[in-house]
């Protein structure tokens, strides 16, 4: 189990942090500092965990796989917002860059979460069949 949420904690930063990589190379208006890139991934990892939760956990119970999306859209752009106020080495200007910004954390984080469910399953699927085969 330790390791399973290990996987989810890792991929989780490392979509974050390349997402604020891709951003800041991409688009003009989006600077991070060298200095600052750890300190936003972390913080962002941690806000969006938290509005996420709060989201999916407390004020929808079940929600479908559309308003899930969504959710994860609006708790990237939250997130975004509040780590853009807190670091002082990220600047964003503008609505645009922040829309953009928002959409290319959203599918990085969304490609790493894919990455690391399959991870898990697979590394599942090696226990089982090692188990199977000390059977026989």
């Amino acid at each position: 189990m330790l390791v399973r949420w290990g996987i989810r904690i890792a991929m989780g930063l490392a979509g974050a942090g390349a997402g604020i990589l891709i951003s800041a190379a991409v688009l003009p208006r989006l600077s991070v500092s060298i200095s600052a890139i750890v300190e936003t991934t972390v913080i962002f990892w941690l806000v969006h965990i938290a509005v996420q939760f709060l989201a999916l956990r407390v004020l929808i119970r079940q929600p479908s796989v559309a308003l899930a999306g969504l959710l994860a859209i609006a708790s990237t752009v939250i997130s975004l917002v509040i780590v853009n106020l807190v670091v002082p080495g990220l600047h964003i200007h503008g609505a645009s860059t922040l829309l953009f910004a928002t959409l290319i954390i959203w599918v990085t984080t969304a490609l790493a979460d894919m990455l690391g469910r399959r991870m898990i399953r697979d590394r599942r699927l090696d226990r089982r069949e090692s188990r199977r085969q000390g059977r026989q």
